[in-house]
């Protein structure tokens, strides 16, 4: 089992707000786009945090939607289509959305609208 998997979702949380925000985008845009891609609600997002969950449980309670398959390139060097292991996958697909989003693109491209 890969370290990440046992890490809360609330200490990774922070990290991704300050990314958005350090590159001019709100929080607001990181919650919307962690709602498109989780299924969550505002209120299963912040119980998600506030449970201090991990990102395995988090990612278990998720409904990740049809157009996920629409999330590609390259994240840490690895193409995101290409990740075997499910779970890892979609810790990829996040990471990839919350550079996009960081980058500057458009909300409704990152949400893939």
């Amino acid at each position: 089992m890969h370290r990440i998997f046992r890490t809360s979702f609330a200490s990774v949380y922070p990290l991704y707000v300050t990314k958005v925000e350090r590159k001019g985008r709100t929080k607001a845009e990181l919650d919307e786009t962690i709602r498109w891609l989780t299924g969550f609600d505002d209120e299963a997002l912040a119980h998600q945090i506030d449970s201090g969950a991990t990102i395995e449980e988090f990612f278990a309670a998720a409904h990740l939607p049809a157009e996920v398959t629409k999330i590609t390139g390259v994240i840490c060097g690895i193409r995101v289509e290409e990740i075997e292991d499910p779970l890892m996958q979609k810790i990829r697909y996040l990471d990839k959305l919350v550079d996009e989003l960081a980058r500057g693109k458009a909300l409704e491209k990152v949400l893939r609208t």
